[in-house]
């Protein structure tokens, strides 16, 4: 076993850079229930719609509470009612699971390949074999699968796609932003994600009922014609009287610290694949360790990194774990037999039926991930790449 340097990285892995100052003027309104408006008054909610939904180049856009509630709403709003087959990834982040449950929908579960991208032959087999019509596609840790076959797929079987892009915002894949291939997209402003409100998110879609429907459930209160990026008031015509109040309105402060942050959302993207290209250079110098695969056609949002180790045992996962953490690096294992945090899998939800997905969990079996938030310079991902070198060598006989 090879000595060791006596480094340590001392700075914290979940600290965000400063909230706008613009958010404090909504504050000291006290108006910051989306409809609390004067006369004409936009408001900062129907503010960030419009702009969102010209940067994202859709048709319209629903501010709402959170992602996981923009994909409940986006399921409801298309009808996906008791017992309705809903394919996804077998890897992704409980909330997904959640909003298919939620909606009464069956999750049937997609394997993904070694690079964390859907299995598209597989996900070719389980339409033919269910004869699903909804695809809720999880982009999972940021990354694009080939859009181009997927929607091939999907077309040819009238499979409806609803993208969740909580990791991909501002991703495109052949040119084109993520979320602007499927029906609707979902987008999280949750503060480990590309921007930053604490908890919030996005409904994109070019259908004007769909997003009629989507706005009435998100909690309108009839007051749709304020809203900054939605259809003509027709839209509204059977809506209005069929889709329940979800009660799930983005408020003015959440909407007052975002927009700020669109506006510098560009630069923050070439900052953080920076950051993400620095890190994985470091990881490729140790042999035992295997970096995710980009294709030239995705343009990545390296807010955070995965790398594999297939050739660790469980026990040396966990003794990685504890060694890096003792140099200061925070790390997370998708192995791990029970839930932690963010990396539970689709064995710890019992609201999805359990499912054999041997593929997939053998690539979770030794999966790891870590943030890579701008408040670290790239001086600190030099340094963090290489302690994650020194602590793989530390646990490999």
């Amino acid at each position: 076993m090879e000595a060791v340097a006596a480094r340590k990285y001392t700075g914290p892995f979940t600290q965000q850079e400063p909230i706008p100052d613009a958010a404090v003027a909504a504050l000291q309104s006290g108006r910051l229930h989306r409809y609390n408006l004067i006369g004409e008054e936009a408001g900062e909610v129907a503010q960030l719609e419009a702009e969102y939904r010209d940067w994202q180049g859709s048709s319209y856009c629903l501010a709402v509470t959170s992602s996981g509630q923009a994909l409940q709403i986006a399921l409801r709003a298309y009808g996906v009612s008791a017992g309705d087959t809903v394919l996804t990834n077998g890897s992704t982040l409980a909330p997904v699971h959640a909003a298919i449950k939620a909606a009464g929908g069956k999750a049937i579960l997609v394997g993904i390949d070694v690079n964390l991208r859907l299995d598209l032959d597989d996900l070719a087999a389980k339409i033919a074999r269910f004869g699903a019509r909804f695809l809720l596609l999880s982009h999972v840790r940021g990354h694009l699968c080939d859009m181009e076959r997927l929607m091939q797929i999907c077309d040819a079987t009238e499979v409806t796609v609803i993208e969740d892009c909580a990791r991909t915002l501002g991703a495109r894949w052949d040119g084109k932003r993520s979320g602007n291939f499927g029906k609707v997209a979902c987008f999280s402003t949750q503060t480990y994600k590309h921007m930053n409100s604490g908890e919030g998110g996005f409904l994109t879609t070019d259908d004007p009922e769909l997003v009629a429907r989507a706005t009435i459930l998100s909690g309108s209160y009839m007051l749709y014609a304020r809203h900054g990026a939605g259809p003509a008031e027709d839209a509204f015509d059977d809506a209005r009287y069929d889709m329940p109040n979800c009660s799930a309105r983005m408020d003015a402060l959440r909407a007052a610290i975002l927009r700020p942050q669109l506006a510098g959302l560009e630069q923050n993207i070439i900052r953080w694949n920076a950051r993400d290209t620095v890190v994985e250079k470091a990881l490729q110098r140790q042999r035992q360790i295997v970096t995710i695969t980009l294709p030239a056609r995705e343009v990545h949002v390296g807010s955070s990194i995965q790398f594999r180790l297939p050739d660790f045992t469980a026990a040396q996962c966990r003794a990685l774990l504890a060694v890096a953490l003792a140099r200061g690096v925070a790390l997370k294992w998708f192995g791990a037999a029970q839930p932690l945090g963010f990396t539970s899998s689709h064995h710890s939800w019992r609201y999805t039926a359990p499912q054999n997905l041997p593929a997939t969990d053998r690539i979770l079996a030794t999966l790891f991930d870590m943030r890579l938030p701008l408040s670290f310079s790239e001086a600190d991902c030099a340094q963090i790449g290489a302690l994650i070198c020194d602590a793989v060598r530390e646990v490999t006989p």
